[in-house]
């Protein structure tokens, strides 16, 4: 794991209504990564935001 893995583990993370994924951003906090997720989210756009930790794929 790289230096930057260990203290920045969670990703922003964002799915276009085409199914293309990108990370939006590495966040040392679970917190900080939602925090940043819900308010992207609030734009109600049909893109998605989840968060996950790095090495973690929680979205088919």
């Amino acid at each position: 794991m790289s230096d930057s893995s260990a203290t920045l583990p969670w990703l922003v993370i964002r799915q276009d209504d085409n199914g293309n994924r990108y990370r939006v951003g590495r966040y040392a906090t679970e917190g900080e990564a939602q925090k940043i997720a819900d308010k992207l989210d609030e734009h109600g756009h049909k893109q998605l935001y989840w968060v996950e930790r790095v090495g973690q794929s929680t979205r088919p």
